[in-house]
């Protein structure tokens, strides 16, 4: 393994370890909540300080890896390109406010000084993710190692605007679990000025909030039915729904009708772990089975989607709810040797997926190694 790959795995090392002074279980339900509007005062006592210090240390080594970064990832040489263009006001094809924020940073610094943009993007994406887990992740520390091995953080060294949008997802989870259903949208709505695909999360969102709260009837069943059949029957329709927002995507490298087996078994060890848990964890836990169902709809995505080009980014929108998911399902088994080989199974399963996956990233089409930073390189 060539010698920048221990940047990564160093960093996931380390920022694991400091996530484990974040305690945060006692919390988690006030911040899902809403705080003082639920009768529950989220103010700062001693431990929600640990807290928050310990989480803004995990921000800062995370962000400062990808703000430093320099040629990491397959398209940052095509990003640099777009920002030129962007400056000279000519067209791109990408969203209005990711245009804004570039044009305004080329202001300040100068023409074709892309550092400080990629700068800028990595800083707001990696708040998202850090301070979703603070508030969602009843357990930080196990959430994060499953966002580091699970290769969302290493990914959005590339894929700026989606990832950015990808966290700010996660970020608004808690908006429709809080039933703040106007706030959620307005996140969204945000995060689609800088990738329209989040737009998606609404109507997913909303149907996984309504089926966790649902008592499910046998038209819960048949109306699920009659989607999945849709994916296999009606391909053609939604076909041509995506290119009409994406052209561009139409018979290219992405549209490939390739399904991702590894993405499948995840799902599948997920709900596997679902039914194990379900009479403790899952009957009627709102939260736990609002993860459970996105878990169901990623499923869903990866096995009948395989004509929409880029799948798994659809179906990531609905698969990275695991984070929470699995270390809360986790936690509530009954203490005792079943459960602790179920923990050290998934932390074994991530840990190799991460190996496997440092491997991939020297691949020309991904190009994640090796790890430069204008600081050293």
């Amino acid at each position: 393994m060539e010698r920048s790959a221990w940047v990564y795995i160093l960093l996931t090392a380390v920022t694991t370890l400091l996530g484990l002074w974040v305690d945060n279980r006692e919390y988690t339900d006030r911040y899902i909540r809403g705080g003082r509007e639920y009768g529950s005062p989220c103010g700062c006592d001693r431990q929600q300080a640990r807290n928050r210090i310990a989480a803004a240390a995990v921000y800062c080594l995370l962000a400062g890896v990808s703000a430093c970064r320099i040629a990491v990832g397959n398209d940052y040489w095509v990003y640099r390109d777009n920002f030129k263009l962007i400056a000279q006001g000519r067209h791109v094809s990408s969203e209005p406010g990711f245009n804004y924020i570039v044009k305004w940073i080329q202001l300040l610094f100068g023409y074709d000084n892309y550092l400080p943009v990629f700068a800028f993007f990595s800083l707001v994406t990696v708040f998202f993710f850090v301070k979703a887990l603070h508030d969602q992740g009843s357990c930080f520390a196990f959430s994060l190692y499953l966002l580091m091995t699970g290769g969302y953080y290493f990914n959005s060294l590339n894929s700026v605007r989606y990832y950015l949008a990808l966290a700010a997802a996660l970020y608004a989870m808690k908006y429709v679990l809080r039933a703040e259903y106007g706030k959620f949208i307005l996140w969204i709505l945000a995060g689609a000025l800088f990738h329209k695909s989040i737009l998606l999360t609404i109507p997913v969102y909303l149907a996984a909030r309504f089926l966790a709260a649902a008592r499910l009837k046998k038209w819960h069943y048949a109306a699920g039915g009659v989607f999945a059949a849709t994916l296999i029957f009606g391909q053609s329709l939604y076909r041509e729904i995506i290119f009409y927002f994406y052209p561009y995507y139409r018979d290219s490298m992405f549209d490939n009708g390739r399904l991702s087996i590894v993405n499948i078994m995840k799902c599948v060890c997920v709900l596997v772990l679902c039914g194990i848990c379900y009479g403790r964890s899952l009957k009627d836990d709102l939260q736990n089975r609002f993860y459970f169902f996105l878990n169901i709809f990623g499923l869903t995505v990866f096995c009948c989607g395989s004509f929409i080009p880029e799948a798994s980014r659809v179906g990531y929108y609905m698969m990275i709810s695991q984070v929470f998911l699995i270390p809360r399902l986790l936690m509530q088994m009954k203490k005792g040797w079943f459960a602790g080989i179920c923990s050290v199974g998934v932390a074994a399963a991530f840990g190799i997926f991460f190996l496997l996956l440092l491997k991939k990233m020297y691949a020309v089409d991904v190009r994640l190694l090796p790890y430069l930073n204008w600081i050293f390189d």
